[in-house]
């Protein structure tokens, strides 16, 4: 990549640092990034696709299959601490995933793509919104205007502190975890605090339920782990025995059908456990991650792109625990989602000090040009 394309490339992600948006709130970052593209002719541009999200299509002369780069548009509800020059504007938002470098890389395709169209197929980069609550891909995959533009392969990559920069982390099959927040809602009956036994407090049962669902992946044959995150009996009344009690907790397995089965024996558990002590019982699901697949097939272009490019890539056994909304992708099509190493003492992804490190953006580009040209050259 030229030095005037990367300065181009990391004053974008600068300016995207700079002003973040949340989840469902990208437009004015939608609206930069089609203010980049502008100049690149894409042959066609899909606007307001589930949610705030963009699509740019670049034709190519033959027919051949469609293959889409995909990368996030939204940011994160948490305050930044960092004195670097491009901080955050907004106070309690900040890019401290890095979608703001993942944004600057699939833009750099686009210049690339301006110079050179693929010779067979078409290739649609996809700004998607909303990926940090797991809303954003089925929102874009449900929106009517995905169908003009499903495609045969989806790729993606997720920028991993921890890793040297530049190595390019990689797995076929599973990558990242299936999730899902579980909240179950307790309903008892309130009494007097100096008469308990007037009443039911969903109290103790509360607290087996913490526990009980904690323990519950050791029955499981395969990986899964729930983490309670949060619980609240009652109000503050001193004189009021608690009525209510709400129990938040995240539900993790490497397979989705692992995932189901988790849910299944959770609320089992907990309505066993409800039952017992004579009270009323819900449940709610939010924030749900498919699990990320890796497709043999893309596998292969993502492997043979690294060694190409004589990348260090590092082969990881199991896959990661945390989630990401392209597992979504990988139900409806061939996908590969792999790591791009950020800097083995890099600050961790959602920390307060962290930043996209911009000297990894002509990697990402190279990678997604590398698997381009095997598919549609």
């Amino acid at each position: 990549m030229d030095q005037k394309s990367f300065l181009k490339l990391k004053n974008l992600r600068h300016t995207l640092h700079q002003y973040p948006e949340v989840s469902g709130e990208e437009k004015q970052t939608a609206e930069r990034i089609l203010d980049f593209f502008e100049p690149l002719q894409p042959d066609q541009v899909i606007r307001n696709i589930g949610g705030h999200g963009l699509a740019f299509i670049f034709e190519g002369k033959e027919k051949g299959p469609t293959s889409l780069f995909r990368c996030e548009l939204d940011a994160l509800p948490i305050l930044e601490k960092n004195n670097i020059k491009h901080q955050s504007t907004i106070p309690g938002k900040a890019h401290l995933c890095g979608h703001d470098g993942h944004m600057a890389i699939i833009s750099g395709l686009g210049l690339f793509l301006h110079q050179q169209r693929p010779q067979k197929g078409r290739v649609i980069l996809l700004f998607q919104p909303a990926e940090e609550t797991g809303l954003g891909a089925a929102a874009v995959i449900e929106d009517a205007k995905f169908k003009k533009i499903k495609p045969d392969y989806a790729f993606a990559l997720h920028n991993l502190p921890g890793y040297e920069q530049h190595q390019i982390i990689i797995k076929k099959g599973t990558f990242t975890a299936a999730s899902a927040g579980l909240i179950v809602k307790l309903k008892g009956e309130n009494s007097h605090a100096a008469h308990p036994e007037a009443g039911n407090s969903p109290a103790e049962a509360m607290s087996k339920i913490i526990v009980a669902l904690q323990k519950l992946p050791d029955a499981m044959k395969k990986f899964s782990l729930i983490t309670v995150i949060h619980a609240r009996l009652g109000e503050v009344a001193f004189g009021t025995t608690p009525a209510d009690a709400t129990i938040m907790a995240t539900l993790r397995a490497f397979e989705n059908d692992t995932q189901v089965l988790l849910q299944q024996y959770a609320e089992k558990l907990c309505t066993q456990i409800a039952k017992e002590y004579g009270l009323e019982i819900s449940f709610e699901y939010t924030e749900e991650f498919a699990a990320s697949h890796n497709d043999v097939d893309a596998w292969e272009f993502g492997n043979e792109a690294a060694k190409k490019l004589k990348l260090k890539t590092k082969h990881i056994r199991l896959p990661f625990r945390w989630s990401e909304d392209f597992g979504l992708f990988s139900i409806h099509t061939k996908t590969l989602l792999f790591g791009l190493g950020s800097g083995k003492n890099h600050p961790q992804l959602h920390e307060n000090d962290y930043d996209f490190p911009d000297n990894i953006i002509p990697t990402g580009v190279k990678m997604f040009e590398e698997i381009i040209d095997q598919i549609h050259h």
